[in-house]
């Protein structure tokens, strides 16, 4: 297979944004971090009232970023002074925070509401890779995202055909990032050996279950980079159709996705002949329909389709028949976010961190009794413990560690004993614990462990779409037992109740809700089996 050269073109794009990026001398750039987190904080206010202070001065220039991931910080600002020197401000709130900034940027005298060292702290344990640039870029910028050699990796591609790109990704060695991780380059080859007219390309970025939002960190400040990525994975699959995914509830993700997409597409980067390569490819933004079951694979493509949320049987499988009955890939938002550093030369780079099994960074979502609560991007292979140490600063003084809840609804507890298990796939703990998407929700000695998993039981019924007997019948009944444990009432029956119901409802449920819907079970009479009266081997 011939294929041309495309980084020439690629080449005079950079040169053409480099040019038009250039700021006048004497300009000061002021940086909003403005995503979700920050949002419930007020940065959309503090974005519009130093839009506003500032807007008949042609000497600075107002700009929105995403969040770095310091969402503890919230809402962050950076002054960048024309010396190439910036000034850091963070919980920027009231009219006194505002006029420190006015200060700063004139260049006078300024201080800092809080000590940098926190924020040193927060980001000393961390390697960014697929978090670099955000929270200082603007994320709808086209010139700044290539300026920085953004869409040099779907140039790359482009220019060494897709069987190719599906060996260097094959040999960098990438996981899935949804949570089942499966070889993402495994995907595109089966879709590619199918003989068909037409295959697609689906972005999930669903994300529907609490305490996980590191699809919408990456889509809210670097939204090119999912773009770009969908592209390489569409090109190595055959696919000529991209569908993104967006949760229904994550307005500023889609707003932020829908932007980058326009002007990627008036660019060139999305159409009829990308970067004069003679590949074809549309993009389209879909809403969720709501609800964690969404996130599950044949479930998504039912709703794209217009069909009751709820998932197939398996076989056929998506790369066989998806969407509209043709082949099609379903990959994670983050999965696609890292090809474009691996297609730039970087396989050796990113077979290097992590583990042999699993390599490369984990986009972390911390939350709960944490000193630094917000987004972390740790090697894989790093320990529950440190992430909670390290990176969140443990608990807030005076309190212990009691547990965290890790890998969202689908897992279960790990107690403060057994939290230095490395994040990695597959089972961190026999007792059910998964990484699953990649969520720790940390608890204090305050917290029942009995309490929270009562919760996520209810969760998980509240959230089966009911298909299905064994979840539809099963998760409630678990449920109902898990209230009565936490409320002291129990039945004679409930213990050996959930332990059967657990095994039951995850063997023959159809998909990864019910199938998981036990571990916050397995998990909590493994390790708590003694206060609730039972041994773990009973």
């Amino acid at each position: 297979m011939t294929v041309p050269d495309c980084r020439p073109a690629w080449q005079a794009m950079r040169d053409a944004a480099l040019g038009r990026r250039t700021e006048p001398a004497g300009v000061t750039r002021v940086v909003v971090q403005w995503g979700h987190c920050s949002q419930a904080v007020g940065a959309g206010d503090v974005y519009r009232r130093l839009a506003q202070l500032f807007q008949s001065r042609d000497d600075v220039v107002v700009a929105a970023a995403g969040c770095d991931g310091a969402c503890f910080a919230a809402t962050q600002v950076v002054v960048e002074l024309p010396d190439g020197t910036a000034r850091f401000f963070d919980r920027v709130t009231d009219d006194g925070h505002l006029s420190e900034i006015v200060a700063a940027a004139d260049g006078g005298a300024w201080e800092r509401a809080r000590p940098q060292g926190e924020l040193e702290a927060f980001f000393v344990a961390q390697h960014v890779a697929l978090m670099e640039g955000i929270g200082s870029v603007d994320p709808i910028s086209l010139d700044e995202y290539v300026a920085g050699s953004g869409y040099l990796g779907l140039a790359d591609a482009l220019s060494i055909g897709p069987d190719a790109v599906i060996r260097l990704v094959l040999d960098a060695g990438l996981l899935g990032r949804g949570g089942a991780y499966f070889p993402a380059a495994r995907k595109w080859q089966a879709a590619r050996r199918v003989d068909a007219e037409r295959r697609h390309l689906v972005v999930n970025a669903e994300e529907g279950e609490p305490g996980v939002f590191k699809d919408r960190h990456l889509m809210e400040g670097q939204p090119h980079r999912i773009i770009e990525g969908a592209l390489i994975a569409a090109y190595a699959a055959g696919a000529g159709n991209v569908v993104i995914y967006i949760n229904a509830e994550a307005d500023l993700s889609a707003d932020r996705m829908t932007a980058a997409l326009t002007v990627a597409e008036a660019a060139g980067f999305v159409g009829d002949d990308v970067l004069g390569s003679g590949f074809a490819c549309s993009v389209t933004i879909r809403r969720g329909a709501g609800g964690y079951v969404c996130g599950e694979e044949t479930t998504l493509l039912n709703t794209v389709e217009g069909r009751r949320r709820e998932p197939r049987l398996r076989p056929p499988f998506p790369t066989d028949a998806g969407l509209y009955g043709e082949p099609t890939v379903i990959n994670n938002a983050e999965t696609l976010a890292n090809l474009p550093a691996i297609l730039r030369g970087g396989v050796r780079r990113f077979a290097s961190i992590g583990l042999n099994e699993a390599r490369g960074t984990r986009l972390v979502s911390l939350s709960g009794a944490v000193r630094r609560p917000g987004l972390a991007e740790v090697p894989m292979g790093t320990t529950v413990r440190q992430v909670i140490d390290l990176v969140g600063g443990g608990v807030p003084e005076g309190r212990a560690i009691g547990f965290a809840a890790v890998g969202g609804p689908s897992s279960g507890l790990l107690p403060s004993g057994e939290l230095d298990v490395p994040l990695r796939p597959g089972m961190l703990h026999a007792s059910g614990v998964v990484m699953g998407a990649g969520g720790i929700t940390v608890f204090d000695d305050r917290a029942s462990p009995i309490q929270v998993a009562a919760r996520l039981g209810q969760y998980n019924a509240a959230e089966s779409c009911g298909k299905c007997t064994p979840c539809r019948e099963g998760t409630p009944r678990i449920a109902e037992a898990l209230g009565r444990l936490a409320a002291g009432e129990p039945r004679d029956s409930d213990l050996r109740d959930l332990r059967d119901l657990a095994e039951i409802v995850g063997a023959a449920s159809l998909c990864g809700l019910g199938q998981m819907a036990g571990n916050p079970v397995t998990s909590l009479l493994h390790f708590y089996g003694d206060t609730l009266g039972i041994t773990p081997n009973e």
